[in-house]
């Protein structure tokens, strides 16, 4: 549970840290956009550097990045598989391999070099999106900077009568809230356990059934969590953003802007060489 990496904000201070919120939400956008194109190992080699160079100088334990992997293997793995299997291409590795499913019906089952490539290619785009937007955001950015960078991003919303400061808020909220009610859940199974429950055994009806005195008090906590949070923020005579001032003014500085325009260049650097086609290159 505590792998989970959204709302966990590492203190340090680091270039990444000292940055404006508003430049690490344009460039966590852009970076999902750069993960997203690259189409051939040239370009994810390009892509792996980068986010050792965003760890690095986040200066973020690298062991807390590999716990935020953790919750991911099963998904990785689950990606590997399907793309080793059913990616077909032009070089085969292996003989094709039949397997009577009923009747006359056979599964042939080949791996291609295309499907490897295809498999590395995915744990390599979801490892590093997962660790380029969290070291870019959740853990260098407080929840309050964060909302201070939605709000003012999306502030030429406010003209068409868009409630941008509340829904920046309720983003943030439900972002910071996510450790904890992950904490909360692991409390209530421990208690259950104590208790005699069983999460593991059984087959899969049986473990959700069994989730279901986990379920039922975690619910009740949040809405007891949401009522507290609510009752402290009347008395503190929170009424939205109309007319707030702030501690911390945003400020853009000239690191700010230079490192979104290294981040297009980056961008702009692998769309050229996804044209090169150096090496193998994904279809579609």
């Amino acid at each position: 549970m505590k792998s989970i990496a959204f709302g966990q904000y590492y203190p340090a201070n680091s270039p990444i840290h000292r940055m404006d919120p508003r430049a690490k939400v344009i460039l966590t956008v852009l970076y999902i956009v750069c993960t997203f194109l690259c189409r051939n190992a040239l370009c994810f080699a390009a892509l792996v550097l980068s986010a050792i160079l965003l760890t690095a100088v986040s200066h973020v334990p690298l062991r807390m990045i590999l716990r935020s992997i953790r919750p991911l293997i099963m998904i990785l793995t689950f990606t590997s598989l399907i793309n080793i299997f059913m990616t077909k291409g032009e070089h085969l590795l292996t003989p094709s391999w039949e397997i009577p499913l009923w009747g006359t019906h056979v599964w042939r089952i080949r791996i291609f070099e295309e499907g490897l490539w295809t498999a590395l290619f995915m744990i390599l785009r979801i490892v590093v999106l997962l660790v380029g937007t969290s070291v870019l955001l959740s853990y260098t950015t407080t929840p309050i900077a964060l909302t201070d960078a939605l709000e003012r991003l999306f502030a030429p919303l406010k003209k068409i009568k868009v409630p941008v400061h509340d829904i920046a808020m309720m983003t943030t909220i439900a972002l910071r809230f996510i450790p904890t009610l992950m904490e909360e859940t692991q409390r209530i199974m421990n208690a259950q356990k104590a208790r005699g429950a069983d999460f593991t055994s059984g087959g899969l009806i049986r473990r959700a059934k069994a989730l279901l005195p986990v379920l039922i008090p975690l619910l009740v906590s949040a809405f007891n969590r949401a009522y507290e949070l609510a009752a402290a923020m009347e008395c503190r005579c929170y009424h939205g953003g109309e007319g707030r001032t702030r501690l911390k003014v945003l400020r853009l500085r000239f690191s700010d802007v230079f490192a979104v325009l290294l981040l297009i260049a980056f961008g702009t650097g692998i769309f050229f060489l996804n044209r090169l086609g150096i090496g193998y290159t994904m279809k579609g």
